[in-house]
């Protein structure tokens, strides 16, 4: 009795509360003075995730649909829906805490639908890749044997 509540969320689920999503933009580039603060950016479904050169690249954690070059202007939920028009996420007209189960879980078969396309897109591109190097060593051994 009296102890404190210890649940916490899945991690397969810790995108889906703003907070979360929010905890991502410790190094965002937009601060103050613009559209673009990393609470906008939070509530309109991104997460922050820069690369090596790029320190404004941030993500739909639904669509993963990925966007870079922000301007101070530009607002996070008018450049989703932009870019990224048929996002579930975009299409919401509720906070994700107040949808009812079956609208949660096709939120959540939206996502594993855009997740499995962007890795089988991913994997293609890496396959096109290797077959690409594979068939250069073969024209190579074709051109010594030949």
């Amino acid at each position: 009795t009296g102890a404190p509540n210890t649940k916490k969320v899945p991690p397969v689920l810790e995108l889906y509360l703003k907070e979360n999503r929010l905890a991502t933009f410790t190094r965002w580039p937009f601060v103050s003075d613009c559209f673009c603060t990393a609470d906008r950016m939070a509530e309109a479904g991104f997460i922050h995730c820069p690369s090596e050169n790029i320190s404004d690249v941030a993500q739909c954690f639904i669509c993963f649909k990925e966007l870079e070059g922000w301007e101070p202007t530009d607002d996070p939920m008018e450049e989703h829906r932009k870019h990224s028009p048929k996002c579930a996420f975009v299409a919401l007209q509720k906070d994700i805490c107040d949808l009812t189960i079956q609208e949660f879980m096709k939120l959540r078969k939206e996502r594993m639908n855009n997740l499995i396309e962007t890795q089988v897109k991913h994997t293609i591109i890496e396959m096109e890749k290797y077959a690409k190097l594979i068939r250069g060593k073969i024209d190579n051994l074709r051109s010594i044997c030949h």
